[in-house]
């Protein structure tokens, strides 16, 4: 590697702080806290620091393109994150190989320090001495967690490695006992009697908290027809008072995570699967959006308010879906009398999602896989989740309801969370855009694109055999939604304010919606409770609003006019709530990994086909047609040629042979290798993956290759009673909801082909 030393005017170098990520090839990188690239740390500099340290570097060189390499001045923390790994005995000596291989270095246990520990065992170390130089850390057994293949292992390893809190305090618990075990007479003061209304829940089959329930009838909307929609959320704002110790242990968590059999709650189980659950049949509180939808769709008028409600049934999708499609078959026979009740529901979603269409929201058709485990927590099988009519209603009422939240919140002129989505940077806005071009997709992408070009898109490609791959890579241009008191909008669901109200068992932010919309009602002010941050969220916080206040990366001066200490409070609060969604959705993917990882070891040396769902300048990713499992063929399996990586068209492509691997090519390949530590599993190619159109075109001289010339590729197909609501007390109904759709690259040289770095 070709290097050459940086030089300063002043002869002193800037120390940047941020922290260390790890590599499993010894190698590290310096996260910044102030967003900008990373910083190689080669294998010298890892020596005496830690995967997940916060430290200080300087940048001593760059090479030859210009990508710099620093140098750890100073460690200044190291967050107490357990390492979890298997405890080894080797030639008289005790180690543990953590399993997040990150952390490069084995831990040295003195024969004092095993505990309980077995050699095999997975174990959980806490350190006593860190690395060094010329010395390996060392650490003594905290907790042992079991043989590597006990069930529920894999859930055991991610919520220690990713700091998930999975035990309730005592003080919590002690406070959820003292609650009461149904809704007394003095919990239904100043609310709304919904109990003759015949709300439902409609969930999936393996649901256990029930959020959120709806009731739909028809009624005059103005000189029209259109629909009166009520959105019944559970009230959990009532029992999880601000500061009380459900509420810090809450706030820590910040959402539930789901694991494949298992679920780490938010809430303690009396609150999320009892009191708090709209459970059929029993009275519960909720807060309630009731509105007015008129025939095109558009929410005409809403208000919330407290009310006590008793679910008439607890639906599932599946039955939704069957008497939707036949409202006179067996399923409909069993539920008779709420048959009415959900045709409403359907009309008015069939409403909801033609302004949808008007609105220009984008709705990608990708496909979601679900894992069914035995007993035991091995998968049985992995199966594609089908979105069925029911689910789309649902999803419908739960959108109305939320951006009627995010409209009341802004008229209230109440600092709360919005749930912001950005459109497409620039960087990535031109990839996508040449992607388009080289797949000869006819709508283009302006300069500053609205919501409505994507959903184009989308539709103009959606009977496409590649469609799939298409609408990926359209997800893949956008941002990450995150949670923000700056609203600038959703840009995927074209609104111009969103929050998040409809799940406050399982998501923090929704629960302060609730608090927010209560406190405007009441004609208050909500305060956040003053709960402490980690070290690393008030560093990067610190960084975000000194950037702000410095001018650069400035935000839209907000609407909700906030003093400095509230707008810091609630950025803590989104920011919180933001990197918790991360660490939940991290822990989910590595759970589901390794159970894949285990899944595949039972196939090594099958064959199965499958289609190309990434191209990369290391290989190829596939995934297996029957069983929806993700593995790679790495670059050197591809054959004896070279193959250069070209991102436009995001293909492999071979120079002599001129075949070519892109998204949607169908390959024939050999499971040959599935590495469970590192979550990996490796491909061979079997057959060559030039698809059928693309053997047809070069046939006709369309693409590179022995049988004819250079040209442009085109598509890549793959194989593959009714009872009357009453009105509201309180605030007035607000004339109309304000959903406008909001605001929502140069180009890369191709790589060399060979890298092997993954």
């Amino acid at each position: 590697m070709y290097i050459k030393k940086l030089s300063s005017p002043s002869g002193l170098l800037e120390e940047i702080e941020g922290s260390v990520q790890g590599h499993r090839d010894g190698h590290g990188f310096f996260i910044r806290d102030d967003g900008e690239g990373d910083i190689f740390l080669p294998p010298n500099e890892m020596r005496a620091v830690l995967h997940k340290d916060r430290v200080k570097v300087r940048i001593v060189r760059q090479d030859r393109k210009g990508r710099p390499e620093g140098r750890v001045v100073e460690i200044m923390e190291r967050p107490p994150h357990p390492i979890i790994g298997r405890l080894l005995h080797e030639s008289g000596i005790w180690i543990v190989a953590p399993e997040d291989k990150r952390y490069g270095q084995d831990i040295l246990i003195p024969k004092t320090a095993i505990g309980l520990g077995k050699p095999g065992q997975v174990v959980v170390v806490e350190l006593t001495e860190p690395p060094a130089l010329y010395g390996q850390p060392v650490g003594r057994v905290k907790e042992v967690l079991g043989e590597i293949d006990d069930p529920g292992m894999e859930i055991d390893i991610a919520v220690r490695k990713y700091s998930v809190p999975h035990e309730f305090s005592d003080a919590c618990l002690g406070l959820a006992r003292t609650l009461p075990d149904k809704v007394r007479p003095l919990d239904k003061k100043d609310r709304i009697d919904l109990t003759d209304v015949p709300l439902v829940t409609i969930d999936g089959e393996d649901a256990r908290d029930f959020d959120d329930a709806v009731y739909c009838e028809p009624t005059k909307v103005g000189r029209g027809k259109g629909w009166r929609l009520l959105v019944a959320i559970a009230d959990v704002s009532h029992y999880v008072e601000t500061g009380s110790a459900i509420d810090v242990d809450a706030y820590d968590r910040a959402t539930s995570v789901y694991f494949p059999r298992r679920v780490i709650p938010m809430l303690p189980e009396k609150l999320s699967n009892g009191l708090c659950s709209l459970n059929p049949q029993v009275e519960r509180l909720c807060m309630v959006c009731d509105m007015l939808v008129n025939a095109k769709g558009d929410i005409h008028a809403y208000q919330f308010y407290p009310a006590v409600m008793f679910s008439h049934a607890r639906f599932t999708y599946t039955e939704v879906a069957a008497i939707l499609a036949n409202t006179k078959g067996p399923e409909a026979i069993k539920r008779k009398a709420l048959v009415n009740d959900l045709i409403h529901l359907h009309d008015v979603y069939r409403a909801l999602l033609a302004s949808r269409a008007v609105r220009g929201a984008v709705d990608f058709e990708t496909t979601e896989t679900q894992i069914i485990c035995d007993d035991n927590g091995r998968i049985e099988k992995i199966v594609p989740r089908v979105r069925t009519e029911a689910h789309r209603l649902i999803e419908e009422a739960m959108l109305a309801a939320n951006v009627c939240s995010a409209d009341f919140i802004q008229e209230g002129k109440h600092p709360g969370l919005f749930r912001v989505h950005e459109g497409p940077t620039p960087e990535k806005k031109e990839v996508l855009r040449t992607y388009l071009k080289a797949l000869g997709i006819g709508v283009a992408l302006s300069d500053d694109p609205k919501p409505g070009e994507f959903q184009q898109i989308a539709q103009a490609t959606k009977d496409r055999p590649d469609a799939q791959q298409i609408h990926t890579m359209l997800l893949r241009s956008m941002q990450q939604a995150i949670y923000t008191p700056i609203n600038s909008g959703h840009f995927g669901l074209a609104y111009g304010a969103y929050t998040h109200f409809t799940s406050p068992i399982r998501r923090y932010p929704d629960l302060l919606v609730h608090r927010v919309i209560k406190a405007i009602l009441a004609h208050k002010k909500y305060q956040l409770p003053n709960l402490p941050l980690p070290g690393e969220a008030h560093a990067k916080l610190t960084k975000r609003l000194q950037k702000n206040k410095s001018g650069v990366q400035m935000q839209e001066p907000p609407r909700i006019q906030m003093s400095p200490a509230e707008q810091q409070a609630w950025e803590a609060a989104g920011l919180h709530c933001s990197a918790n969604e991360r660490r939940a959705d991290e822990a989910s993917r590595d759970v589901e990994a390794w159970l894949k990882c285990k899944f595949m070891r039972e196939h090594l040396g099958e064959e199965y086909s499958g289609v190309v769902t990434s191209a990369t300048s290391f290989g190829i990713f596939v995934t297996l047609d029957a069983l929806y499992v993700e593995g790679l063929v790495h670059i050197t399996e591809l054959g004896g040629e070279y193959f250069r990586f070209d991102e436009a068209r995001q293909e492999l492509r071979g120079e002599r042979t001129g075949i070519r691997y892109a998204i949607g090519t169908r390959v024939q390949i050999q499971v040959s290798r599935v590495d469970l530590d590192g979550r990996k599993i490796d491909f061979r190619l079997i057959t060559p993956g030039e698809d059928l159109q693309t053997r047809a075109m070069r046939d006709k001289g369309a693409v590179d290759g022995p049988a004819g010339p250079r040209g442009k590729a085109k598509s890549i197909p793959h194989m593959p009673r009714k009872a009357q609501v009453p009105h509201a007390v309180g605030r007035s109904v607000k004339a109309s909801v304000k959903a406008a759709s909001k605001k929502p690259a140069g180009k890369k040289k191709s790589s060399q082909a060979r890298k092997t770095r993954r």
